[in-house]
């Protein structure tokens, strides 16, 4: 078993930047990355239609013999991941916003949440939120139209530019020093946010916590991938397989399209 892939999908090429993560931290593990371009963004779309999406992708992936799955999609994970725990014996790996190291980390106590429809309207979202965030002011923002222009190879777009000085205000407004990327697409705006944010507000996503929660959950079941595998590290989309090429530059994969 320890020699086989690990599973990661996303609503998308956003997750990506989860592989990434994963793969610097676990460099002898082999990865097949599933991107349902087809179907993003999850945000808007209802509670079923994502744990529909996710039993889909998660199926795909288990026929490919995966040992373990990483959902690196914040709503598929806040909708779907208790009822893929249920119903499939293999580990999964979440992925939600990174609120408790805001709360922590925050001076001014004041926090903005940048996440898509479906996860700021989650059940889980919000356990997570009353949580950690009762003394702070929490400013959240849905990023319409962020995913579909990342989708679309529009990421350093003046649209995208506008767009996201038009969601920061509000944050800026009440003195935000800490911005939580609650989607995984928002890890690749971080170089035009760090041009568009003063120099005191901290970024916060959660790719390297999932790392290292991947590497744990693979320790404790004997999965951990001692050797050096001679796998090639796979990505399947049923979208443009260039925009999956552009966010990983220099990285050598096997990009496919699949009809899916």
């Amino acid at each position: 078993m320890s020699s086989k892939s690990i599973g990661i999908f996303d609503s998308g090429v956003g997750g990506v930047s989860i592989w990434s993560e994963i793969h610097q931290l676990l460099p002898t593990e082999s990865t097949i990355y599933l991107s349902d371009s087809k179907h993003a963004p999850y945000g808007p779309k209802g509670k079923q239609t994502i744990v529909d999406l996710s039993i889909k992708n998660t199926e795909w992936l288990i026929n490919q013999g995966c040992k373990l799955i990483v959902v690196a999609c914040n709503t598929a994970t806040t909708n779907a991941i208790k009822t893929l725990r249920k119903n499939y014996s293999i580990p999964f790996i979440g992925i939600e916003p990174a609120i408790k190291p805001a709360a922590l980390e925050s001076k001014s106590k004041a926090i903005g949440i940048l996440a898509t429809k479906g996860t700021l309207s989650s059940q889980l979202f919000h356990e997570t939120s009353q949580l950690y965030s009762s003394d702070l002011t929490v400013v959240e923002q849905v990023g319409d139209g962020i995913v579909e222009l990342i989708e679309n190879g529009a990421l350093y777009s003046d649209q995208m530019k506008d767009l996201l000085q038009s969601y920061l205000q509000p944050m800026l407004d009440s003195n935000i020093d800490c911005l939580v990327l609650g989607c995984t697409h928002y890890h690749f705006l971080t170089p035009i946010l760090r041009r568009l944010l003063p120099s005191n507000v901290k970024i916060i996503d959660s790719g390297k916590a999932v790392a290292r929660q991947t590497k744990s959950i693979l320790v404790s079941n004997s999965l951990l991938n001692t050797l050096v595998s001679t796998k090639p590290n796979c990505f399947y989309t049923n979208g443009n397989p260039e925009v999956i090429n552009s966010l990983l530059k220099s990285e050598t994969a096997h990009i496919k399209k699949i009809a899916f």
